[in-house]
């Protein structure tokens, strides 16, 4: 068993507290040193720039299903150059009729130093990939990856 921690700070400051003018803006703040600014997505008046918890979501969900393939690839000896992923979430109402991210699309380019395992092969390792992903494991969220 691991824990994981986060701080996640707001404060009023100079804003008025009402709904349409309290201020989102807030940081995540990470064991390892790292800051990174929050909001909420613009759609809820958030700011533009910080990363809101929908991207946040969909970014764990890709990097978990990369790291779990990285680790996979590595162990049957397939040596991955680079891995470039173009997630897509979507929002919308779940079977219960809540607001949701309930489809999360993976848009893997993957290059690997020797020759490209067969599409098999990576349709194999992705699916073992999404049932060894963690995150993956933690929501109810359709996961795929394009083209399989």
């Amino acid at each position: 068993m691991s824990e994981h921690v986060v701080d996640v700070s707001w404060t009023r400051g100079e804003h008025e507290f009402t709904y349409d003018t309290y201020s989102r803006d807030h940081e995540w703040r990470f064991d390892g040193g790292i800051t990174v600014p929050g909001s909420a997505n613009p759609a809820y008046l958030g700011s533009p720039g910080p990363v809101d918890p929908e991207e946040a979501f969909v970014a764990a969900l890709s990097s978990c299903h990369m790291l779990t393939f990285l680790s996979i690839a590595a162990k049957k000896r397939l040596v991955v150059d680079s891995y470039d992923d173009h997630a897509v979430g979507v929002m919308a109402k779940n079977a219960a009729g809540k607001l949701a991210i309930t489809q999360v699309t993976l848009h893997p380019k993957i290059t690997f130093a020797g020759p490209t395992p067969d599409a098999g092969t990576l349709e194999r390792i992705h699916h073992l990939s999404h049932e060894e992903c963690f995150i993956a494991n933690s929501v109810t969220t359709e996961v795929t990856v394009a083209g399989l």
